[in-house]
């Protein structure tokens, strides 16, 4: 079955980074489009950044253009997204997703907070 799993999220200063990773197993992850998005408390979940199954195209939210990259190793079945410039309005949880076969699919999430 599909699988998506996130880590890299933590507690960062205003200015920082970090580095999110979602390993995916279950299905041929070099075939995929491949997004995150991310959810803020009382908000509605927002796409943040995709990359097409060759990473030959980049889709970013105007919000963190210039700051946020999402990159993926086909040979690693993983997607990245680094986060530079971090502000307080970037906390939120951050999500890997997939669109398999006409199905969604989620990670757990992980938590990104952006606090002084």
């Amino acid at each position: 079955q599909v699988q998506l799993v996130e880590s890299g999220g933590g507690l960062v200063q205003p200015g920082g980074s970090l580095k999110l990773s979602c390993a995916a197993s279950g299905f041929t992850f070099s075939h995929y489009v491949m997004s995150w998005y991310r959810q803020a408390p009382g908000k509605e979940r927002e796409l943040v950044a995709a990359i097409t199954s060759t990473g030959g195209i980049t889709n970013y939210a105007d919000s963190v253009k210039g700051r946020f990259t999402i990159s993926r190793d086909n040979a690693k079945n993983t997607v990245f997204l680094q986060m530079n410039s971090l502000k307080p309005e970037d906390t939120a949880v951050y999500y890997c997703y997939v669109r398999v076969r006409m199905e969604n699919y989620w990670g757990q999430g992980t938590q990104v907070t952006v606090s002084s």
